[in-house]
């Protein structure tokens, strides 16, 4: 069984906020790949290679859906039963460092854009991004010109042990 290790995530979180791990892909939409490697980072495991429909993998030049693409990391922390798995939780206040929020900026069931929690202050997370980098941002995001007043999140609490 393995442990995540919240620590290690968020250290990778801001050790490469605002440059790129040379180990990994960039992409121009870089969000989701690069909470994925931070998740990694906390010992998150991996599977479904080579199936990119399939788990949370990287490897071999290749990697997942749910790795890079941010509605396809929220559809499969969703139904997750192995490797990476998380819980749905109702507040962002029940979030910690280490855990993550997918973002809908327009309200359409779309899911645009992925952070990891960093640190928390007064109750309140603030997170980490990739695409256009940002470190320690309240996790509203609601200074962003992306946001717009129908947005809706959810709060995953990544789970602290794996099978």
């Amino acid at each position: 069984m393995a442990v995540y290790d919240r620590e290690a995530a968020v250290a990778y979180a801001n050790r490469w906020w605002n440059d790129y791990n040379p180990a990994y892909p960039k992409f121009a939409v870089d969000c989701t790949n690069y909470v994925s490697q931070c998740l990694r980072a906390g010992g998150a495991p991996m599977w479904g290679s080579p199936n990119r429909e399939r788990g949370w993998w990287i490897g071999g030049g290749n990697w997942s859906f749910s790795w890079s693409v941010s509605h396809s990391l929220r559809w499969y922390l969703a139904g997750s039963q192995r490797g990476l798995t998380a819980k749905r939780v109702q507040s962002a206040g029940e979030l910690e460092p280490g855990d993550i929020i997918s973002y809908d900026f327009e309200g359409d069931g779309v899911f645009n854009h992925t952070t990891i929690v960093t640190s928390k202050r007064d109750g309140v997370p603030y997170v980490n991004a990739h695409t256009y980098n940002v470190r320690d941002r309240h996790w509203a995001y609601k200074d962003s010109y992306a946001w717009r007043p129908d947005a809706t999140y959810i709060f995953w609490k990544i789970n602290d042990r794996f099978d």
